[in-house]
């Protein structure tokens, strides 16, 4: 009875064993499907999903309605008059989305955001009128790439080229394309008094050597041409780095441009040297400059161009920024007491440079209503009461030029679409110790003849140093 008592043990364990591993399959089955996919969990954790495609961009999304109710906080440095134009702004899109963007100011701003962003503060999206610092904010990693949802083709649509290319910045991982430009000024202008300037017969020029003709017929006429002030207080000589940024996109290569501006190309370089020759034919000739030469440095900025507008005028051109005309006398109007033409190309292989300052907005935290928000900066739209009442320039190529609200503002938007290179203020992007600080002081000793040309130039390159 043994054998038969153990055949049928093993036959009972060998159906115990096959029920409870069938079950426990069953069981374990189950419970897979209760789980979510790795996937699923993967996307859970991550601040947007990737549904765009089925659901249009984040900003048609947001139009829909589907961010009503959230909130985005923007920190920048706009502030008075400035900050109620960018409320204003906004407000439209606030009503049509229901996406409350909540606007921080600071006249602190560059020392403040550094602050918040290394103390995890960082807001959600921030406004950056200098690239440079920005910049170091994308070495490290804190910034977002706005091409991980905004569309190359449709950047390069609502953007000339060269905005882009100044947006991209080197992250940790390779480039990173840091923000969106959300306004601009232009300074590549030269301003004079129009009634009076045309009643003496003189034509606007066209080209640098047009412009010297110009100068000698004025000064060979008995009058001064230029009214140049670079005085202001501690910053006193940003003006004449402006003049050399503008000369240097116009005697070199937008890429040697960008390489000066990293300090790679040093302001030792005959190229360099070059441009700070080419201004000195005007700023360091008597005959050219209201004043003379050492009245350059000690005329504030702002005052500088007053002498175009006495009776009859002591000074007829004024190269500045399109903000120079809130230093002009009240009661002026545009297009007759005063206006501006482009200031001249010099190497006609370099095209039609301008260069400019300006806003780009950069995202530290990504949420749908953030990307929504950002991708409505890069519409003219965002821009479109700001254009309205008069003060900025959109460097979007969807902002329509029949918002400008005078012929001088349309003109210069219509400049800077059609502009060949489009570059930032050099200055702002360099490293604190050159840009607002040796290249200012550098070129001022220079102007002041306290040093010359050569000497200039290593104290400028020794900040690079500092």
């Amino acid at each position: 009875m043994k054998p038969v008592r153990k055949s049928l043990l093993a036959v009972l364990s060998f159906a115990l064993i096959f029920v409870l591993a069938f079950t426990a399959c069953s069981n374990q089955d189950e419970a897979v499907d209760q789980q979510p996919a790795e996937n699923e969990t993967d996307q859970q954790e991550q601040p947007v999903a990737d549904d765009s495609e089925n659901k249009g961009s984040y900003l048609e999304r947001a139009y829909a309605g589907e961010f009503q109710g959230t909130k985005v906080s923007v920190f920048g440095p706009f502030a008075d008059a400035d900050e109620v134009k960018f409320e204003q702004s906004i407000k439209p899109f606030e009503e049509k989305t229901g996406i409350d963007i909540q606007y921080e100011s600071s006249k602190e701003f560059e020392a403040t955001i550094s602050i918040r962003v290394e103390g995890g503060n960082a807001p959600d999206i921030a406004d950056f009128p200098q690239p440079g610092l920005l910049e170091s904010f994308v070495k490290t990693g804190k910034v977002i790439d706005v091409r991980t949802f905004l569309d190359e083709d449709y950047l390069k649509e609502q953007y000339n080229q060269s905005w882009l290319d100044m947006a991209t910045m080197e992250g940790p991982d390779g480039d990173v394309m840091a923000g969106v430009w959300s306004r601009s000024n232009l300074k590549s202008l030269v301003w004079y008094p129009k009634n009076e300037f045309e009643a003496a017969g003189y034509e606007v020029p066209e080209t640098w050597d047009e412009l010297l003709a110009l100068s000698e017929q004025i000064a060979a006429d008995g009058d001064t041409p230029w009214a140049i002030g670079i005085e202001s207080g501690a910053a006193t000589g940003w003006v004449a780095t402006d003049w050399v940024e503008d000369i240097m996109l116009r005697t070199t290569s937008p890429e040697n441009y960008d390489k000066w501006v990293k300090g790679e190309l040093p302001f030792t370089s005959d190229i360099v040297k070059n441009a700070v020759q080419e201004m000195s034919k005007i700023w360091l000739n008597d005959d050219y400059v209201y004043g003379g030469r050492k009245a350059i440095v000690t005329t504030p900025f702002g005052d500088a161009p007053a002498p175009m507008f006495d009776v009859p005028p002591k000074a007829w051109l004024h190269r500045q920024g399109n903000f120079i005309t809130s230093f002009f006398p009240s009661g002026l109007t545009p297009g007759e007491d005063y206006d501006w033409f482009y200031f001249p190309p010099i190497d006609e292989q370099y095209g039609k440079p301008v260069l400019v300052g300006g806003d780009i907005m950069a995202m530290f935290n990504d949420r749908p209503e953030v990307r929504a928000v950002m991708e409505f900066f890069t519409t003219g739209e965002s821009l479109k009461t700001w254009i309205q009442s008069g003060g900025t320039i959109a460097p979007m190529n969807d902002a329509d030029l029949d918002w400008y609200s005078n012929e001088s503002d349309r003109r210069m938007a219509q400049l800077l679409q059609e502009a060949t290179t489009i570059r930032f203020d050099g200055s702002d992007q360099m490293p604190g110790s050159v840009g607002a600080g040796t290249f200012w002081k550098g070129m001022t000793d220079y102007v002041s003849g306290t040093v010359d040309l050569d000497e200039a130039m290593e104290e400028i390159q020794a900040g690079f140093n500092q």
